[in-house]
């Protein structure tokens, strides 16, 4: 028995030890790491009247300066509230609030004054701290200031469709809309943490699936805060120039996937009540659209790569082409007679581009457009993404073929067709587009999210060669050879695309949507920019509309990023 006891001793030392380590563990977490949600737990139980005190991680935008700034964060500001009951003049009450406060509904203030039985009613919110100094100042019975915190956007309608949108679904009040959304279970940082789950993180790093658990943090995505306005700015000037319905653009790092830029018009202030719940939805990654002729570039290079059509091949064009008995036309119905393989990008000849898929045969140009990723989902860590509507290709139907050749009969997302692009400006790889960078948790860990491996679609060679041909498309072409850039080389095409009509039957004489894709510098691309335009008025051809605002980004681009000529 004695020989046992310093053993019992030591054994009991030890349970002691270890309880002790994680007392002190949980402590450590009840008042560092989660004492400000117990706190605001605490004052929540205590006062009914708290407000809507809350926490969440923040949304930071990455400058190229690697500075973070702010896209979605948490504000303080102050809420007025009244005890009816206490209210002895609400006429009298209200004439003094709103000498201080210009803008409180006097209506709104009157009802909610005349529920006596309820000794709380918030009559105005979001106040700032002079204006909530001044109502104090006031000392009126009845009258109560609270300190809030809320959801906050410095950046009002910058990147509005990527940041997402918060609301309240039964009394859960979350994201609801783009990354708030995509990554609600980093950002609302609730639940419980166990001792032994921080040390597990702490040395191990995160566990998949465990945000939810409580370990909450910031997001830091790759958007470019002066490079997203830019693009707004340039997507304002098309909306107000041609009277667009619609706008978008996107801007990648083609060799990574990384978005620098992503925005559609008409926008919204994620920080304000919306009465519009259409404007919410992203169109570039929910929506789908036929697009026209920037999908020849794809058909071209899918003609290369298999050996079907080379530089040197040449077709005769007609103007005009009979597929299953339908007529497909160029755009302006002319013929030109023996023509080269360059010519169908110039000129965006119809005929020409299907002349390549009838070489390159229906099956492996489906095969191609499979490998493209065109009518999948390219992954994008943003919710509700849309998979493209390109099934009509299995319908055994030729005239399919030749009409998906130059981008009408199947619709596809405008983040679906800038992905499948980039794969011509970076070797041939398909990536998958990414815009968080890494995570910041509670406990300190940081959890990095590199780029995922691209994968070949084309061969290298067949890249390069494709980019040459669109290299001539802005030397020669675009805009009367106006859009070429002295030092640098840009690789583009545009599209026009006809409308399908509401009602199935045909597309509109009268309405297009606009496209241009291009990237650069095009032997080693630094970006990929896509832009749209929905029924501009006043001009038929996305030459018109978009080559300008392309020309802009492209030099603002290069500039501020300091990227060398290659030329």
């Amino acid at each position: 028995m004695r020989n046992n006891s310093p053993s019992r001793l030591y054994f009991l030392a030890g349970i002691f030890f270890l309880a002790g380590l994680f007392l002190a563990g949980k402590l450590f977490f009840i008042q560092i790491v989660f004492g400000t949600e117990y706190r605001e737990t605490a004052e929540r139980q205590y006062s009914q009247s708290l407000g809507r005190t809350f926490n969440r991680g923040s949304i930071f935008l990455s400058a190229k300066s690697g500075t973070l700034v702010s896209g979605a964060t948490l504000a303080t500001g102050y809420i007025l509230a009244i005890n009816p009951s206490l209210l002895t003049n609400p006429q009298a009450i209200y004439d003094k609030l709103h000498q201080v406060l210009p803008d409180l509904d006097e209506e709104q203030f009157k009802i909610k004054s005349r529920r006596r039985s309820d000794p709380y009613e918030e009559v105005a919110a979001r106040l700032t701290e002079s204006a909530a100094a001044g109502v104090r100042a006031l000392k009126l019975p009845g009258v109560e200031i609270i300190e809030e915190s809320y959801r906050s956007y410095p950046g009002r309608t910058l990147a509005a469709h990527v940041l997402g949108f918060m609301g309240y679904q039964g009394n859960i009040y979350a994201g609801r809309y783009g990354l708030e959304k995509q990554y609600e279970e980093v950002l609302s940082r609730s639940g419980e943490v166990t001792f032994a789950t921080f040390l597990a993180e702490l040395f191990s790093g995160p566990i998949q699936g465990r945000a939810a658990g409580g370990l909450g943090g910031d997001l830091v995505i790759a958007i470019e805060p002066k490079v997203q306005q830019f693009l707004e700015d340039e997507l304002e000037t098309i909306m107000a120039k041609w009277q667009s319905r619609a706008a978008g653009g996107i801007i990648l790092d083609p060799k990574t996937g990384a978005v620098l830029a992503m925005a559609a018009r008409p926008a919204f202030d994620p920080g304000e009540k919306q009465t519009d719940l259409s404007l919410l939805v992203n169109p570039l990654v929910e929506r789908v659209y036929e697009m026209g002729s920037i999908m020849k570039p794809l058909t071209l290079a899918a003609g290369l790569d298999a050996g079907a059509v080379s530089e040197d091949t040449y077709y005769t064009d007609l103007g005009s082409l009979v597929v299953e008995n339908k007529i497909i036309n160029n755009y302006d119905g002319q013929a030109r007679g023996r023509v080269p393989l360059q010519e169908i990008l110039n000129q965006s000849l119809n005929t020409g581009a299907v002349f390549v898929m009838q070489q390159l045969g229906r099956e492996r140009f489906r095969q191609y457009l499979d490998d493209f990723g065109l009518g999948q989902k390219t992954g994008i860590d943003l919710p509700g993404e849309t998979k493209g509507l390109v099934a009509n290709l299995d319908s055994g139907r030729e005239i399919e073929s030749a009409t998906a050749a130059f981008g009408q009969g199947i619709a596809v997302t405008p983040l679906n067709i800038t992905v499948a692009l980039s794969a011509l400006a970076n070797g041939g790889q398909l990536f998958k587009p990414r815009l968080v960078e890494r995570i910041r948790y509670t406990t300190g860990v940081i959890e990095e999210l590199p780029p995922a491996t691209g994968r070949q679609v084309i061969k290298t060679d067949t890249a390069r060669r494709i980019t040459a041909m669109l290299v001539k498309v802005v030397d020669e072409v675009l805009d009367g050879g106006r859009a070429r850039l002295e030092h640098y080389r840009v690789a583009a095409k545009t599209g026009t695309a006809q409308i399908p009509r509401s009602d199935g039957q045909g597309y509109e004489t009268d309405k297009f949507l606009h496209s241009f894709f291009g990237y650069f510098p095009a032997e080693a691309a630094r970006f990929s920019v896509f832009l749209y335009a929905m029924e501009p008025t006043g001009a038929k051809y996305a030459s018109q509309t978009l080559t300008l605002p392309f020309s802009r980004l492209a030099k603002f681009l290069l500039n501020y990023y300091q990227v060398p000529p290659d030329r």
